[in-house]
């Protein structure tokens, strides 16, 4: 185990796009103007308790332009800081597959005609991807590299009735069955620090994303930010934020869990500092990632040591 991924005890996203596309290439952020049917009150009206008023697009375009317009804006932002590369047009913010077929298909082709575009991201629900939409993804993912989104964020039933996810397990595996059917990569989204979760609950769910046949997990550690409905539960008690170490210690041992063909797309989040309440300490985002690099070297892991 010398080199592992290019230097990195975990295989990450940089490293995969990399291989995939001999270059550098960056995610763009959109806001496609979709909504949600845990918002509109098909499922419930709240949202899932600690969903920004985004929709946890936060960092997406604006949803007042055009695909094409946002695509613009965000490219000549980063041409700023980075020369060249290539693209991923990423459908962020809240359910990119919660309209009718004829205008996802025309959202997402404007996004893959934009100049320099490898990939498509498309951020959803696992009860939003009925047969018509897994045939739009289907024939997508037959012309360029696509990759599915769901937020699974716990595996505990419990715990998903308490913060609002308005579906079950079975509809999350149900949905990971029909995507594997047509050969469509999927990325798990897990959040770590969720109210009532043991330390063992949150490893119980990395362990399950492993074995689930995703390609890829992205793990966030819990943001509580103003205007969600998830400061409820923080005002009255029912809220502990993760200790940083603890968080370190929750992603490394996570880490060792997962086999090692699994990209890691994230291993903690951003929320805009102007609405996080916290933990605040989760604003070192670089403190953070270079304490995990630290961790996993002192105590000789790496990502597949413990997948069984």
């Amino acid at each position: 185990m010398n080199n592992f991924w290019s230097g990195k005890r975990y295989h990450s996203l940089n490293y995969f796009l990399r291989n995939k596309f001999g270059e550098k290439v960056f995610k763009i952020s959109l806001d496609g103007g979709f909504s949600c049917p845990n918002r509109d009150g098909k499922i419930s009206k709240g949202g899932c308790l600690f969903c920004s008023e985004r929709g946890s697009g936060d960092y997406a375009g604006d949803r007042e332009v055009s695909i094409a317009n946002q695509f613009d804006d965000i490219k000549k932002m980063m041409a700023q800081k980075w020369k060249g590369g290539k693209y991923i047009a990423y459908f962020q913010a809240y359910t990119n597959t919660y309209a009718p077929v004829s205008e996802l298909r025309r959202k997402y082709e404007e996004s893959l005609n934009q100049e320099g575009v490898v990939a498509i991201a498309i951020a959803t629900r696992p009860d939003c991807l009925d047969d018509d939409v897994l045939d739009l993804l289907e024939d997508i993912n037959g012309k360029v590299y696509l990759w599915i989104e769901l937020g699974l964020q716990t595996c505990n039933d419990e715990t998903a009735k308490k913060i609002n996810r308005g579906y079950r397990l079975d509809v999350f595996e149900n949905a990971m069955k029909k995507l594997k059917e047509r050969n469509i990569d999927v990325v798990v989204h897990d959040i770590l620090g969720l109210p009532g979760e043991t330390k063992d609950d949150m490893i119980k769910t990395i362990n399950y994303i492993a074995h689930s046949g995703a390609k890829g997990i992205k793990f966030h550690l819990l943001h509580l930010m103003k205007q969600t409905p998830m400061v409820k539960l923080y005002d009255v008690g029912e809220l502990e934020f993760l200790s940083q170490e603890d968080y370190i210690e929750l992603i490394t041992k996570g880490i060792t869990l997962l086999p090692k063909e699994m990209v890691v797309h994230r291993l903690t989040g951003d929320a805009p500092r102007e609405l996080l309440i916290g933990p605040m300490w989760s604003l070192k985002k670089w403190e953070i990632l270079n304490s995990i690099d630290k961790a996993l070297e002192d105590n000789d892991m790496w990502q597949g040591k413990n997948f069984k």
